[in-house]
């Protein structure tokens, strides 16, 4: 069987060449940060008013959360992306995250609503806990997963916003849920592709009499290709339901 193409050697579709500068764009996660993000931009828009500050800066403390904190944390734990950075920057990057995060949910606190101290101490807690996987791991599964990737920057964008609890938001938090559910259906097999599979041996036979080749890549190509529309398809449209309720 032919060896997989070295472009699927790298850890993740999106990952890019090992080394310097790319390492940090690789260790974004760019994809399923925009993913997120966009979960943050549905939730504003289920609220009665969008209010474009309170929405830039939920979008800001989740950008610093998950996209630098968790994902430097996840990477400090067992190094899946197989990057070059130092436990030191890693370390520096989680906290500075966090931090970064905690200290706009403290302004938006002062500023906006006492409302909000739930959100910031659930966000402060949810990174280390999922991404480090404290006690035991039981943080670190599917359901947390979809609830704290997925509910929980839903419900933040739209809560924010209202500062009330009404059944629109609740809905699109509990869709973001799902949403995040069928990310994880799909990246875990994909990852483990990847990252954990040496080889795959098999072959496909069609009623028409033709036989495929199964390897690592074709197993994967439905996968990752899924998640690459979806992502998209989210940020356009969170973009466009943020652009008619702010119009």
């Amino acid at each position: 069987m032919a060896t997989a193409p070295r472009e699927f050697d790298r850890p993740a579709f999106y990952a890019l060449r090992s080394g310097g500068w790319r390492d940090l764009v690789t260790l974004l996660h760019p994809p399923y940060t925009a993913w997120h993000l966009s979960y943050v931009a549905l939730g504003a828009a289920a609220a009665a008013h969008i209010h474009g500050d309170r929405l830039a800066a939920a979008l800001g403390a989740f950008f610093l959360a998950v996209g630098i904190s968790a994902h430097a944390l996840d990477e400090l734990n067992g190094r899946p992306l197989g990057t070059a950075l130092s436990r030191r920057v890693l370390i520096a990057l989680a906290i500075a995250g966090l931090a970064g995060a905690v200290i706009i949910g403290i302004l938006g606190v002062v500023i906006v609503s006492p409302l909000l101290v739930p959100l910031v101490l659930a966000g402060a807690l949810i990174v280390p806990a999922y991404n480090l996987e404290l006690a035991g791991g039981r943080f670190h599964s599917d359901l947390w997963f979809a609830l704290a990737w997925g509910g929980f920057p839903a419900f933040t964008g739209y809560f924010v916003n209202a500062l009330t609890i009404r059944p629109a938001g609740v809905l699109v938090a509990a869709a973001c849920c799902l949403l995040s559910a069928a990310q994880r259906r799909l990246s875990t097999p994909a990852r483990e592709l990847r990252r954990s599979t040496a080889e795959v041996r098999g072959e496909q036979r069609l009623t028409d009499g033709r036989v495929i080749q199964l390897d690592r890549e074709r197993l994967a190509a439905p996968l990752e290709g899924t998640l690459s529309v979806l992502w998209v398809s989210l940020v356009l449209l969170a973009v466009a339901l943020v652009v008619v309720r702010a119009g």
